[in-house]
C-alpha cells in the first residue's frame, strides 16, 4: 500500500516542499492543500509544516489555527488519523489546542539554525517505531519561538503518560524538561521543533529524519494490512 500525505499550505508556510520531497522519495503520495479549504482529501497523514504562517503576526500559529482546513484536521485526528506538526506546525498544534503547552520565544532572545542531537525518549509511537529507545537523531532547528512551555501539572502528566517523545541532548532554546517534541494521549498526533524533512539525506549533513518520517510510513502500511 502507499501512504497518502497531505501537506497544509498556510500563507507564509515555507517548508512545504521539504515536506513533499522527503516523503516522496520515502514512497509516499503526497498531495498539497490550500489552508482555506473546507474539506480534505483521503490521507492517511497530515502534515503542518515549518514556515511562518499569516507572518507570525499576533503569535506563532494565532492565526492560523483559525484556519478553515483546521476543522478538517481536528476530525481527522478526532478519528485516530495521524497529523505531524513540524516547527511552525507544531506551534499551530498546540494554539488549536490539539496539543498541550505553548512555544515561547527561546532563551537569549536569538533566532537559532543549527544541528542539535535528540534523544528518543518514547519509541513506541507512529513516529518512532523505526528508532531504538534512548537512540540519538541529529536533526536540524530554525526558530525564534521553539521554547516549549507547560504549567508544572501538565508536565508531569505528560511525563507519567510517556507523551514526551523527543528531548533535547543539550537544550539550546530552554524548553521545559528539555522537550523537543511531543504527542497526544492518544499518540496520532505528534509535534516537533526540529525538521526532519531537511534530515533526509546524508549529502545534507544526516539522513536521521529517515527515522522518523519513515515509522510514519510503517505505521500506515501495517495499519492497512491489519485492516486488510
Amino acid at each position: 500500500m502507499t501512504a497518502r500525505v497531505g501537506v497544509i499550505v498556510f500563507p507564509g508556510s515555507n517548508c512545504e516542499l521539504d515536506a513533499r520531497v522527503a516523503f516522496s522519495a520515502l514512497g509516499a503520495e503526497v498531495e498539497m492543500i490550500w489552508h482555506a479549504g473546507t474539506s480534505l482529501p483521503e490521507v492517511d497523514l497530515v502534515v503542518l509544516p515549518g514556515g511562518f504562517a499569516h507572518g507570525d503576526y499576533l503569535r506563532t500559529g494565532a492565526l492560523a489555527r483559525f484556519s478553515p482546513v483546521m476543522d478538517r484536521v481536528r476530525d481527522h485526528a478526532l478519528r485516530g488519523g495521524l497529523v505531524l506538526g513540524i516547527c511552525n506546525g507544531f506551534q499551530i498544534l498546540c494554539e488549536a489546542g490539539m496539543l498541550p503547552g505553548a512555544l515561547r520565544k527561546n532563551n537569549g532572545l536569538k533566532f537559532l539554525c543549527r544541528w542539535v542531537d535528540l534523544r528518543v525518549d518514547n519509541n513506541d509511537t507512529a513516529f518512532t517505531s523505526r528508532a531504538e529507545q534512548g537512540q540519538v537523531l541529529r536533526i536540524p532547528i530554525n526558530h525564534f519561538e521553539g521554547n516549549w512551555y507547560a504549567e508544572p501539572a501538565v508536565v508531569d502528566r505528560l511525563r507519567e503518560n510517556n507523551q514526551i517523545v523527543l528531548r533535547y541532548v543539550d537544550n539550546p532554546n530552554g524548553s521545559v524538561d528539555d522537550v523537543a517534541g511531543i504527542c497526544n494521549e492518544s499518540r496520532n498526533v505528534f509535534g516537533l521543533m526540529p525538521h526532519p524533512e531537511r534530515a533526509c539525506e546524508q549529502l545534507l549533513g544526516s539522513d536521521d529524519g529517515i527515522v522518523l518520517l519513515g515509522s510514519l510510513l510503517d505505521h500506515v502500511t501495517d495499519r492497512a494490512g491489519v485492516a486488510g
